[in-house]
């Protein structure tokens, strides 16, 4: 949906809530539910899409025919995709992923080339004026960078596919741009974290003569450059996981010159005090499916476990916490949920923010383990479940319509 006069910010939310993994999956979810969706919000406008497809959607998309096809379902439908979600690079439905999802990392060429061709893609579906966003894997899973070599070969990769990106707007005045999501237990996983991965490498004088080897610009068009197509995508659930002050992160991205080219509006749980009830409580959320990392707060001093199995062990080894914070997606419409919260608050928070100095032009909610929630969680047809969390977030940025 765009949400001012200029059509300029869009809000959406992101399709990995539905299963698919191949383009005929994800083609037919997409016929079923984004009609249904937009009737309910926005029937005679333009709908946007937050699309995510895999490496192997992605290859078959971009068959000429395939894409053809997409293209007429969207001007039938009144669509539009302004944002990809290319995080996930295989299966994320219904087979365990944990750690897995961050695989390949951006030290594998594999990662390079799914990019670029989700970037394609973007490109070939992306309106004419629009610029367009594509989220992406934090760097790597943290225990599997050990060196500056390692750190350096993600560098070089986020370049090169600079250089894609560059190539894609000189050829077609699309600009898109690569969104690195923080996320806990990662490589960059705070907002500290992030300041300085961008300031110390992908906005270094190494990555600036790198794309000059790879472009034809100079040395200031090409500073310009990383600034405009890389950027962060500032996930809501991750950051209050990670105990971020709202008004801090904010400001130190705009102090580093940081794009956030896409914020994703998420709630995770919240847990406190701490004691046995909690373990009883979290048990219903743990999956094999998803990581779950919980990020355990005493005094100030904060821990990070993996996920749920390591807080469970945690907290039996009599491991003093006064709050815990879980990386499981719900609906944001949830607050108080009895016995435990989730983070919402951080959310109002930040779109309070938004309202008086937009952080991002492109806001997507991604409720993604939808499948794996507890019953009394998701007993309400998805549909209704998405067009709440939307119009929850239309309220928020509307003081007339605020809940």
């Amino acid at each position: 949906m765009k949400l001012d006069a200029d059509g300029n910010v869009h809000l959406t939310y992101c399709t990995n809530i539905h299963a698919g993994e191949t383009w005929p999956e994800v083609r037919a979810s997409l016929g079923k539910y984004l009609p249904r969706v937009k009737a309910a919000l926005v029937r005679d406008e333009p709908f946007g899409i937050g699309l995510r497809l895999s490496a192997g959607a992605a290859n078959e998309l971009a068959n000429e025919t395939a894409l053809s096809e997409f293209k007429t379902f969207l001007t039938q439908k009144n669509l539009y995709v302004f944002t990809l979600n290319g995080f996930p690079y295989g299966d994320f439905h219904g087979t365990p992923v944990k750690e897995n999802v961050y695989l390949p990392d951006w030290r594998d060429d594999a990662r390079l080339v799914y990019s670029n061709q989700l970037a394609d893609i973007l490109a070939a579906i992306l309106p004419a004026g629009m610029d367009g966003s594509i989220s992406t894997v934090p760097g790597a899973f943290k225990p599997l960078i050990r060196s500056d070599s390692d750190i350096a070969e993600m560098m070089e990769n986020l370049v090169r596919h600079t250089a894609h990106l560059i190539n894609i707007h000189q050829r077609t005045g699309k600009l898109i741009s690569l969104t690195l999501e923080p996320e806990p237990c990662c490589f960059i996983e705070t907002i500290d974290e992030s300041v300085a991965f961008f300031k110390d490498w992908l906005f270094s004088p190494a990555a600036r003569d790198l794309l000059m080897t790879l472009t034809p610009l100079d040395a200031e068009a090409a500073d310009a450059a990383l600034r405009r197509h890389l950027g962060l995508c500032l996930d809501l659930c991750h950051a209050a996981v990670e105990f971020e002050d709202a008004d801090v992160a904010i400001s130190k991205l705009k102090a580093a010159g940081i794009n956030i080219g896409k914020m994703q509006i998420s709630a995770g749980l919240r847990f406190a005090p701490v004691n046995d009830r909690t373990i009883d409580l979290l048990e219903p959320f743990e999956d094999a499916v998803y990581l779950h990392q919980t990020v355990a707060n005493h005094d100030g001093a904060l821990t990070r476990h993996v996920d749920l199995k390591q807080a469970f062990a945690s907290h039996a080894a009599n491991t003093k916490a006064d709050e815990w914070r879980v990386h499981f997606h719900v609906p944001i419409f949830l607050d108080d949920l009895g016995e435990f919260a989730t983070t919402q608050n951080f959310i109002r928070e930040v779109l309070a923010i938004h309202r008086e100095d937009p952080i991002s032009s492109h806001l997507e909610v991604e409720t993604y383990p939808w499948n794996v929630l507890p019953p009394e969680y998701r007993d309400v047809d998805v549909v209704d479940a998405i067009v709440r969390e939307l119009n929850w977030v239309r309220n928020q940025l509307d003081l007339s319509r605020r809940d």
